[in-house]
């Protein structure tokens, strides 16, 4: 799998970064009890700081983030700008009855311009976006045993051909974990609100987002190139477990000043 594309030029740069922050983080209750799950410190620095250090790293200038558990608690920590990103929110009411599907329509009307989707309980290392800031683009792993969830099938083009539900059922092909992170062109985007509108709709607010990226890729109106997110660490922390296997991955960074001061 190729990780570059001759299409990588700054005249189409993503600098517009979409983070999912809705959910209850019931998994890793009690520590989400009064303060959302992106709060969460992974070796004493929350994995939303991570993320926020990860886009400004990368040249992002605006971060639109769906809130909904505890979203004072975000607000409070963020605010309007923060480390050079501009901040705004969107509040999504229904929470606690709904999925990322409806996280993201309701982001819909905030975006008119290519953008990176991401989910806000990733844990990574700043250089595994540099591949994901142009448009089309999807983060994956090689699928491995302790991994579970939607998998993807990729042709020799490098493109994303069909998603797969997650299944403990054998297969023969290779198939790639999604890491839930995702680059869109604004046609692609269009394409894609077209299809959340048709499923909210429809009453499905309880589905995944993937549902409407394989959908679209079905219909041939969706075109993502895959990007391989195995060379470097990355951890998407769910419960206790995840937690922990993050904060072996993410060590703490002693400062040279404290380590001269600890020999003193």
């Amino acid at each position: 799998m190729t990780n570059t594309s001759e299409k990588n030029t700054n005249n189409n740069r993503i600098t517009t970064a979409l983070l999912l922050a809705a959910g209850t983080g019931s998994r890793l209750f009690p520590i989400t009890k009064d303060a959302p799950k992106c709060l969460t410190l992974v070796n004493e620095k929350s994995m939303l700081a991570r993320l926020v250090t990860n886009l400004t790293a990368q040249g992002f200038t605006r971060l639109i983030i769906v809130t909904g558990y505890k979203q004072e608690c975000i607000v409070d920590f963020l605010g309007n700008q923060k480390e050079g990103l501009n901040i705004e929110y969107v509040h999504s009411p229904l929470y606690k009855t709904t999925n990322n599907i409806y996280s993201l329509w309701m982001a819909r009307n905030s975006i008119k311009e290519p953008f990176v989707l991401i989910e806000s309980d990733l844990v990574l290392e700043t250089s595994l976006l540099t591949n994901m800031v142009y448009p089309d683009r999807m983060a994956v792993a090689k699928m491995q045993p302790w991994l579970n969830g939607t998998t993807v099938t990729i042709n020799n083009q490098n493109k994303v051909i069909q998603f797969q539900a997650g299944t403990t059922e054998a297969y023969s092909e290779t198939r790639y974990k999604t890491v839930n992170i995702y680059s869109f062109s604004l046609d692609s985007w269009q394409e894609v609100s077209k299809k959340l509108n048709q499923y909210i709709e429809e009453g499905s607010v309880n589905s995944y987002y993937e549902t409407v990226f394989s959908d679209l890729v079905d219909e041939q109106k969706l075109q993502l190139e895959a990007v391989s997110f195995d060379k470097k660490p990355w951890y998407e922390v769910d419960n206790i477990e995840d937690l922990a296997e993050a904060e072996k991955l993410f060590p703490v960074i002693v400062e040279e000043e404290e380590i001269e001061y600890a020999l003193y």
